[in-house]
């Protein structure tokens, strides 16, 4: 026979299926499904928010692990790195992972930190708390780590608390198998050893009665670093074009997208990632109205334009190939509430939004605007970013919240009538870049707009700012406008001189937090 015939009778190969069980590093898209893993896993103890979960993905991508099963998340294994004092001295659970956002990662950390496993209960015996171990332990072994510590429960010693009053001796009682505790006994199968107890580690875990084992993995090809200085992330450079916007009559909702395109296209031509438009620069709108409106109509005549503004500044990010900081625009929601809504154009087509939280008494009082419910990081391709619209800047919550769910650039729109005003949000933004180590972005209107109610006068220096330590500029003002006149501000952004500044800063502000002290508890759900 042949080698033609054999081959024509030899049936063909089928397609190589897809694997059944998977592990990787967990994405954005997989928050909702590592949600539902949690809370099938904790149904006696408080969940992890989705904010939660975006700033552990956000904060250090490489530390987190998912295990998909026929395409369900089925196993989620949190780290980060932190410094050897810090891992091997006592904490609680809130002290150490930042409240649950990861927030203390340390880039230059010796020690992977192991912030949470969790595994599907119907789905234990396909060894995912083996495999989710493995993935750390390869981590450890390619980032030349010093080995793996975590605080784990103790789930038998509510029950023994009469023999082993003293959680120490029962740490001991179950290393020696004098005590049996399957979780702790898989751990010392997994080749952790015990070293010492971590009181009031996590009060919610009453049947460790608040307290954890600290558990220790050696990596034992480790090797010390030589030579001066700790090796950071490398050179991350985010350029940043904020627009100081001349308010001015327009006679035509296109004269208008042609002046905002200009501006676009002046931030495309000098590369920049990011192009940003001041708060409410839509209200030149109200310049084509043909009758003088109250300041409740001129509102509600604005929110017609949605649709179209939208549509067209989603093709400007797309057709220049940049991210758009869209300032805001009054927008009727679902609920048919009027809101100060910031919309962010992202050059892959996708649009997001924020609503401002606080609308000033202003606001209220002339536009009847009501205040948003959601604060949240939005995905871009430089990672994390926060919008904080105007007076939002003022309330240190919200860039803390951001912070915390990985945004390192937060840009703040704004839109002041006099320099008490303007002065305010600056000062208050430089406030956040300090305390976040995080940079922030404002961009502002000037001029007038006779006939707009309440838009009369404007007064605006645009700024970008910095933290206030050694690798930024010496007053914490990367770069900023002239008062009073439309232009353009550009800046390139270091995102690696901010993990610097939170591990080896002179001061610390996100790693410093007592969390034995304070925590702020959000009621959005994350």
């Amino acid at each position: 026979m042949t080698d033609l015939q054999t081959a024509q009778t030899v049936p063909p190969a089928e397609p190589a299926k897809p694997a059944v069980l998977t592990i990787r590093n967990a994405r954005m898209g997989d928050v909702a499904g590592i949600n539902a893993l949690v809370e099938r896993v904790y149904k006696d103890m408080p969940p992890y928010t989705p904010g939660m979960l975006r700033g552990q993905i956000a904060t250090y991508p490489d530390g987190q692990f998912v295990v998909e099963f026929e395409g369900e998340i089925v196993g989620y294994a949190a780290s980060f790195r932190i410094d050897e004092t810090s891992a091997m001295g006592p904490h609680t659970w809130d002290q150490i992972t930042g409240g649950g956002y990861g927030a203390r990662h340390d880039p230059a950390g010796a020690w992977l930190y192991g912030m949470e496993v969790c595994v599907d209960p119907a789905r234990r015996r396909l060894r995912i708390g083996q495999r989710l171990y493995d993935a750390r332990r390869d981590l450890c072994e390619a980032q030349n780590l010093k080995g793996i510590v975590f605080g784990g429960r103790m789930p038998g010693l509510a029950r023994r608390r009469a023999a082993y009053p003293d959680p120490n001796a029962y740490v001991e009682a179950v290393r020696d198998r004098k005590v049996k505790d399957p979780i702790m006994a898989f751990h010392q199968r997994s080749g952790f050893e015990p070293a010492g107890v971590l009181l009031n580690y996590l009060p919610s875990d009453k049947a460790s009665l608040g307290h954890a084992a600290r558990w220790v993995w050696r990596n034992p090809y480790y090797v010390e670093a030589t030579g001066k200085g700790a090796a950071f992330a490398v050179k991350e450079t985010v350029r940043v074009a904020t627009v100081q916007l001349q308010m001015r009559k327009v006679e035509s909702f296109r004269e208008f997208m042609d002046n905002v395109e200009y501006f676009v296209d002046v931030g495309s031509d000098y590369r920049a990632d990011f192009v940003v438009f001041p708060e409410l620069f839509t209200l030149q709108l109200l310049s084509l109205e043909t009758k003088k409106l109250t300041p409740a109509e001129s509102i509600e005549a604005l929110t017609r334009y949605t649709p179209r503004f939208v549509e067209a500044m989603r093709e400007l990010a797309v057709g220049y190939n940049v991210n758009i900081i869209g300032g805001s625009h009054p927008t009727r929601t679902e609920d048919g509430e009027i809101q100060n809504v910031a919309y962010v154009f992202l050059r892959d087509g996708s649009v997001h939004e924020q609503e401002k939280i606080h609308p000033t008494p202003n606001e209220r009082h002339w536009w009847n605007i009501k205040g948003g419910d959601r604060v949240h990081a939005i995905p871009t391709d430089c990672g994390p970013i926060g919008v904080m619209i105007c007076y939002d800047s003022e309330f240190p919550e919200l860039a803390r919240r951001l912070a915390d769910e990985g945004a390192r650039i937060l840009f703040t729109p704004f839109c002041t009538d006099n320099r008490q005003g303007y002065l305010r949000v600056r000062y208050c933004s430089q406030a956040r870049a300090i305390e976040n180590q995080c940079y922030v972005v404002l961009s502002g209107n000037v001029g007038n707009l006779p006939n707009v109610e309440n838009m009369d006068i404007q007064y605006a220096q645009s700024c970008i700012l910095t933290p206030c330590d050694f690798p930024f500029a010496r007053d914490g003002v990367a770069a900023e406008a002239s008062e009073n006149v439309e232009t353009v501000t550009v800046a390139d952004l270091d995102l690696s001189d901010l993990a610097w500044a939170k591990a080896q800063g002179t001061v610390r502000n996100l790693r410093d937090r007592r969390f034995d002290l304070y925590k702020t508890v959000w009621t959005d759900g994350g």
